[in-house]
């Protein structure tokens, strides 16, 4: 047996701790857009395919026996080629796909379908807006030059916001209800940008914004072909061991 991980999510990283716990011969690999990634106990490659067909190159040429994706819900690029690639070589494939956030009746989500529909769902009159959905898609905002927005990236911007009024904090999460709440409070955020990503890890801000009654513009998720799925680290190692418990 010989596993490619599909990295770059907390689920995956527990995933490589437990994997690397079992002895299992494997690989994480990381898309290379976070700057400083996190130590794996596994060996790392890091940096994309070249697509779909170089995916199924590398699966052939390090013969990987299995795949497993772990990557962001909204990374749909890399779980398409993970499919195709899968597909053409052959090679059992399950997504680690963590649940997502079930909106309550305390909630004040107003769900648009992606960025575009995001930023027409904003207020004209100038509001404070906490933007929690990575670097790549900050600069559809710039259509909305009033606001004054707050963002968090893991790592610095490496050059000037597309946004006249712009503040950014580094910082990589999890992050706590207690520390999300003062986030809120101290800049006064009124609006919440976010995407459904579930999970855990960021969850802190959604809980936040239920307490002090902010409106969250949600994101929902991209569809992707079906797969199979599973939403622990413990499915994927019985996946790999004993295929057959899960349909595989």
């Amino acid at each position: 047996m010989r596993v490619l991980i599909l990295g770059g999510t907390s689920e995956a990283n527990r995933l490589a701790a437990e994997v690397a716990a079992a002895g299992l011969d494997a690989i994480y690999s990381y898309a290379g857009r976070t700057q400083v990634p996190v130590n794996q106990p596994l060996p790392t490659r890091i940096g994309g395919f070249g697509g779909a067909d170089g995916l199924a190159d590398l699966i052939r040429l390090e013969e990987f026996t299995h795949v497993v994706d772990a990557t962001h819900p909204f990374a749909t690029e890399i779980s398409r080629n993970a499919l195709t690639a899968c597909a053409a070589t052959a090679t059992p494939l399950v997504a680690l796909e963590r649940k997502p956030w079930i909106k309550t009746a305390d909630d004040r989500w107003i769900d648009v379908d992606d960025i575009a529909a995001a930023v027409a769902a904003l207020p004209k009159a100038r509001t404070n807006i906490f933007l929690a959905i990575g670097r790549q898609h900050v600069a559809p905002f710039a259509a909305m030059p009033q606001h004054a927005y707050t963002l968090r990236f893991i790592d610095a911007a490496g050059g000037p916001l597309p946004l006249p009024d712009a503040d950014l904090l580094v910082s990589r999460g999890p992050f706590t209800l207690g520390g999300e709440l003062e986030l809120m409070r101290s800049r006064h955020i009124e609006w919440i940008v976010a995407r459904n990503s579930g999970g855990e890890g960021a969850r802190a801000k959604i809980d936040a914004a239920r307490e002090l009654r902010l409106s969250v513009i949600m994101i929902k998720r991209p569809q992707l072909p079906d797969r199979l799925r599973v939403e622990s680290v413990a499915d994927v190692l019985q996946w790999l061991t004993h295929p057959a418990c899960l349909g595989a």
